[in-house]
């Protein structure tokens, strides 16, 4: 299973990106996705994820009505996206999947980094 995370970059407060994870390897249609992010010092965190066919979403409170995760499944693709961008955002942000049937996630992207400037 692989899972490749794009689109971070440097931003300035109040700006957008747009993050993307295609996954390889795996029934994708048939799992759930997530974001995850982790700030220097801080544990990784639960930020968004969407059910297999995107019915259902997702959010911790610090992101609703900012960030918006969405998926393609013929594309086998997660996408991320971010608006009114705060320093407090500023993280590394990784997908991840699970079967809809499991608590937890099993498979991790390698992380992209988001950097937002105030």
């Amino acid at each position: 299973v692989q899972l490749q995370a794009s689109g971070g970059g440097l931003v300035q407060a109040g700006g957008s990106l747009s993050l993307s994870c295609a996954a390889s390897g795996l029934p994708f249609s048939t799992y759930f996705m997530g974001w995850f992010r982790q700030a220097p010092g801080k544990e990784r965190e639960f930020v968004a994820e969407i059910s297999e066919s995107g019915g259902r979403t997702g959010y911790v409170g610090s992101v609703k009505g900012r960030f918006t995760i969405s998926r393609d499944n013929a594309k086998n693709t997660v996408y991320l996206q971010m608006n009114s961008l705060k320093p407090e955002d500023t993280a590394v942000y990784y997908c991840a999947a699970r079967k809809s049937t499991a608590t937890t996630y099993g498979y991790w992207g390698q992380g992209t980094q988001v950097t937002v400037s105030s």
